[in-house]
C-alpha cells in the first residue's frame, strides 16, 4: 500500500477542517449558553412570583391562626355554658371553629408545597448559573484555541511546505552536481583533451614535415600547433573560471564581476548587452561573502541568458560600511513567480544562499515586463 505523502497544502486542509469543527462546536456552546440564559430568566421570574406567593400564604396563615384561636375560645366558652346558648349558637360556634381549622391546615399544606417548589427552583437556578459560567468559560477557551489555530498553527503549513521544498532542493542539488560532473567531463573530453590529442598528432606531423618537406612548412605547422595549444589553454582556463575564478581571491569581487560580465557579453557577441555598475569604493569584503555574491550574480545572469530572451541585463552592486546591495535586472519576457517549474530550482538555490548569509532577497517579475532581483546582505563587521 502506497504511503500518502503529507504536504503543506494537505496539512492546511486538515487545519481548516479542525478550525471549522472547533468553530462549529463554539457555536453549539453559544446556543447551549443562550438556552440556559433564557431558562434562567424564566425560572428566576417564576421564583420571584413564587416567593411573593409564599409571603402572601404566610400572611394569610397568620390571619387564619388568629381567627382559629378566637373561634376555639368561642367554642370552649359555648361548651362550658352549654345551657345558656341555644342549639343554633352552639352549632354555629362549632362549624366556624372547624372551618377555620380546615382552612388553616390547607394554608399550611399550601405553604409547605410552595416552599418545596421554591427550593427546587433555587436549586435549578443555581445549576443553570453554573452551566452558563462553564459554557462562557469553555467558549473563551475555544476562542483562544481558534486564535492559536488561525495564527501560530497556520504557519505550520508554510514550515512543512518550506521543509518539503528544501528536501526537494537537496535532491535537485545532488542531481545538478551529477549533471555538472557530466558536463565538465564532456567539455574536457571534447575540448582540451581532444585538442591535446590533436597536439600530439600535429607534433608528430611537424617532425615528418621537417624531414620530408621543408623547414618553412614545418614552421607553419608549429604556428598552427601554437594556435591549437592557445585554444586548449583558453578552454582549460574557462572551465577553471566557471568552477571558481582565481581573480576572486587575488583582485576581489568588483574586478572579478567586471571581467566575468564582460567575458559573458563577448562570448554571446554582445547580445544581450550587459551593463555593470559599481557604487562606492572597490573594497574587499569577507571571502565567503565575495564567493556567495559572485555565485548569486552568476546564477541570476545565467537564468536571464537561458530563459529571459532579454536584450539588456543590468548588474548593479553597492558596498557600504554596513551592507551590500546587489541588483540584477533584465528586460526579458518575465515569468509568474507563483508558477513553479519541475526542472527549475535556480531561484530556490538563490534563496537558500541568501538565507545562509542572513540576507534578504526580493524577486519581482511580470510576464512581458522583465525580472528584477534585489539582494541585501548585512556586513558582520564595519568596513574601513
Amino acid at each position: 500500500m502506497a504511503k500518502k505523502r503529507l504536504t503543506g497544502e494537505s496539512l492546511d486542509l486538515i487545519l481548516d477542517n479542525i478550525i471549522q469543527t472547533v468553530d462549529d462546536s463554539k457555536g453549539e456552546i453559544y446556543l447551549i449558553a443562550e438556552d440556559a440564559r433564557q431558562e434562567y430568566e424564566r425560572i428566576k421570574k417564576e421564583l420571584d412570583d413564587l416567593k411573593q406567593q409564599v409571603l402572601s400564604t404566610i400572611a394569610e396563615g397568620e390571619k387564619l391562626e388568629l381567627h382559629a384561636r378566637l373561634a376555639r375560645r368561642r367554642l370552649s366558652e359555648v361548651s362550658r355554658h352549654f345551657k345558656i346558648y341555644s342549639e343554633p349558637e352552639v352549632r354555629d360556634a362549632y362549624e366556624k371553629a372547624h372551618e377555620l381549622q380546615t382552612k388553616l391546615l390547607m394554608n399550611q399544606q399550601n405553604e409547605q408545597q410552595l416552599r418545596q417548589r421554591r427550593d427546587e427552583l433555587e436549586r435549578r437556578l443555581k445549576a443553570l448559573s453554573e452551566t452558563i459560567q462553564r459554557a462562557d468559560h469553555l467558549a473563551g477557551q475555544i476562542t483562544v484555541v481558534l486564535n492559536y489555530l488561525n495564527s501560530d498553527l497556520k504557519q505550520v503549513g508554510e514550515i512543512v511546505e518550506d521543509a518539503i521544498e528544501k528536501e526537494y532542493f537537496g535532491f535537485r542539488i545532488i542531481e545538478a552536481q551529477e549533471e555538472e560532473r557530466k558536463r565538465l567531463s564532456r567539455e574536457i573530453h571534447d575540448g582540451p583533451a581532444q585538442m591535446l590529442a590533436n597536439v600530439m598528432l600535429r607534433s608528430e606531423l611537424v617532425e615528418r614535415v621537417y624531414r620530408e618537406r621543408s623547414p618553412e612548412e614545418a614552421l607553419q605547422e608549429i604556428r598552427d600547433l601554437r594556435k591549437m595549444v592557445r585554444s586548449a589553454l583558453y578552454e582549460v582556463r574557462r572551465i577553471i573560471y566557471d568552477l571558481r575564478p582565481m581573480a576572486l581571491d587575488d583582485l576581489g569581487l568588483i574586478p572579478t564581476l567586471r571581467k566575468y560580465l564582460a567575458t559573458i557579453e563577448e562570448y554571446n557577441n554582445g547580445n544581450p548587452r550587459i551593463t555593470f555598475i559599481s557604487i562606492g569604493q572597490e573594497v574587499r569584503i569577507p571571502s565567503k561573502l565575495e564567493v556567495a555574491l559572485f555565485r548569486l550574480v552568476q546564477e541570476s545572469v545565467t537564468n536571464a541568458l537561458k530563459h529571459a530572451e532579454a536584450s539588456e541585463i543590468q548588474v548593479k552592486i553597492e558596498i557600504s560600511k554596513n551592507h551590500v546591495i546587489l541588483l540584477v535586472k533584465d528586460d526579458g519576457k518575465g515569468f509568474k513567480i507563483e508558477q513553479k517549474k519541475e526542472d527549475s530550482f535556480g531561484l530556490i538555490g538563490m534563496k537558500e544562499r541568501v538565507d545562509l548569509l542572513d540576507g534578504k532577497i526580493n524577486i519581482n517579475s511580470r510576464e512581458g515586463k522583465g525580472t528584477t532581483i534585489l539582494i541585501q546582505v548585512a556586513l558582520s563587521q564595519t568596513l574601513e
